[in-house]
């Protein structure tokens, strides 16, 4: 059977005689291996066929519609391969398969379907004979209050008694009987009704693949009859994975416990059953080139002439510019193997996975990670009242840690969540373990003088006393690290002084200028004073800002 002429018909003038005895062979190419990025990914499926000799092209239309067809690269083993044609739109129907767990759950739904219905007319049938049994009571009743009942016989009238008394004891049992075979099949009706509600849940959570396809159409030809295999790939966006961490400190030993974790998913728009699943750094949609460094052209103008409208990067450009500045022992886990090639890392999952387009996300095991830290105190009283637990640590574990969120653990116990910067291997980094609350911090101005204490600031010179104290109620020493801040100017005309006591250990952090930090030991029950003086002058006719 002709699955396409209209590709065939459409072609036919543009290609040898010997064309027009091609045949379409359609083909259904599952999804074998996915390697997935941080954002985006790479799909591979693969699919074999029969081809007797000739032109021929192998046809596919299990693709999603929103596939990346630019970035579609085909292999074909046992033909030449030739031209490669790709549709987005116009797509002929595909077989409607659903599969054999979605098909049996639709069985079920419609069986519980029929089952509900049934029991809802028995249910009807029912109350009618209970309406019909107390239609016969009330008849009776009305019966035995008849105006001829009074001038009959004696005799006439225990037999109509009678009757009236049997008959409606047996109306009035008859419905007992219905109401209570009805309350019954009420109840049935309950618990049929919630099968059909899980039926249905259970047929929503497979995730069924439904919505428009992309068409793939491969030109092979054969020398003779034979047996060959297509391979295909192509990128995705709608893809992904996130690494996630479980960092466990232990203060006495200073040793850090990296348990790394992966959170895939996908919305490619079909489901991948037991995909050989790959893992990279690689990160595709980011910037590939360096950056350009242009002409940098001066020049002077009168102080009173326009300014030049100065031309900015926008777009890609600006992007890529922003970019470059900017308790009991567990059971063994099945861990994705790393793979270093001097540029990226990769993790093979040595087990077939299965994910539904936009539904789930499962979590990988990366493995652990373990080296030794040093613990100190960080305080911050410029903003912070309390000092918080920080581990200095140095990535010796060969192995980069990448961006993703972190819960952490102290001493076994949850102290809450936060997010790890990448750490390249060899690297330094420091990581809070929560506050400490017996660390308390006061930060205090002394003394401000101002030449003139206006809103608007238009004296010539301010002088600032702060006092800073560490206290330490925890009952054990401490090694301290204290930061704080002086201003900083880079004009000429302002001049800022300050000084210190004690003094700093370092100044200029981390190439911040005028962030200050102080080390010390703080034994228990002690405070550490820290005084920070500064000076600001400025000419008169100048507004401090």
């Amino acid at each position: 059977m002709r699955m396409l002429p209209l590709i065939l018909s459409a072609t036919v003038a543009s290609v040898a005689p010997a064309a027009l005895f091609a045949e379409d062979i359609p083909l259904r190419a599952e999804v074998r291996a996915v390697t997935l990025y941080p954002s985006g990914g790479t799909v591979t499926r693969e699919a074999t066929f029969s081809a007797p000799q000739g032109e021929h092209e192998l046809i596919l239309l299990d693709l999603p519609r929103d596939t990346d067809l630019d970035s579609v690269r085909v292999a074909v083993e046992g033909a030449a391969m030739g031209t490669l044609t790709t549709r987005r739109d116009y797509v002929p129907p595909r077989d409607p398969a659903k599969g054999e767990a979605i098909e049996a759950a639709e069985a079920e739904v419609e069986r519980l379907e029929e089952a509900l219905r049934g029991a809802r007319a028995e249910i009807e049938g029912v109350r009618l004979e209970q309406e019909a049994a107390e239609a016969r009571v009330a008849f009776l009743a009305a019966l035995g209050q008849g105006d001829g009942v009074a001038q009959m016989e004696p005799a006439a009238l225990r037999e109509l008694i009678e009757l009236v008394g049997d008959e409606t004891l047996s109306a009035k049992q008859a419905a007992q009987a219905a109401r209570l075979r009805a309350e019954a099949a009420e109840r049935d009706l309950k618990d049929l009704t919630e099968d059909l509600q899980a039926a249905r849940e259970a047929l929503a959570a497979l995730v069924p693949q439904e919505g428009p396809h992309a068409m793939l159409a491969v030109a092979i030809e054969a020398d003779a009859a034979t047996e060959g295999r297509i391979t295909l790939s192509y990128n995705v966006h709608q893809a992904g994975w996130q690494p996630v961490y479980d960092m466990r400190l232990d203060r006495q030993s200073g040793q850090l416990e990296i348990a790394r974790g992966a959170y895939v998913s996908q919305a490619s728009g079909e489901n991948w059953q037991a995909v050989d699943l790959t893992l990279s750094t690689v990160r595709p949609v980011e910037q590939t080139e360096p950056s350009e460094v242009h002409p940098w052209q001066r020049w002077i103008t009168d102080k009173d002439a326009p300014q030049p409208v100065l031309k900015t990067l926008r777009g890609a450009a600006a992007d890529d510019f922003a970019r470059a500045e900017m308790a009991a022992e567990p059971a063994p886990a099945i861990v994705a193997e790393a793979e270093f090639d001097g540029l990226s890392v990769s993790y093979r999952y040595n087990r077939p996975l299965s994910l539904a387009s936009g539904a789930d996300r499962v979590r990988i095991d990366l493995g652990t990670l373990e080296t030794t830290t040093e613990t100190y105190a960080r305080a911050v009283p410029l903003a912070d009242s309390s000092a918080f637990l920080m581990a200095d640590m140095t990535n010796d574990t060969g192995e980069m840690i990448l961006p993703g969120m972190v819960m952490k653990y102290l001493d076994g116990k949850f102290v809450g969540r936060g997010y790890s910067e990448l750490v390249p291997a060899g690297a330094e980094a420091d990581i809070a373990f929560g506050p400490i609350d017996g660390l308390r911090l006061t930060r205090r101005i002394e003394d401000r003088q101002e030449g003139d204490r206006g809103v608007i600031r238009k004296s010539n010179d301010m002088n600032e006393a702060v006092r800073i104290e560490v206290e330490n109620l925890t009952g054990e020493d401490w090694p301290v690290r204290l930061r704080d801040r002086v201003p900083y100017s880079e004009q000429e005309q302002l001049e800022i002084t300050w000084e210190a006591a004690p003094r700093v250990s370092e100044s200029d952090l981390d190439g911040q200028r005028g962030v200050l930090e102080w080390h010390f030991d703080l034994a228990a029950g002690e405070t550490k004073v820290v005084k920070l003086d500064q000076w600001l002058k400025w000419p008169e006719d100048k507004v401090l800002r």
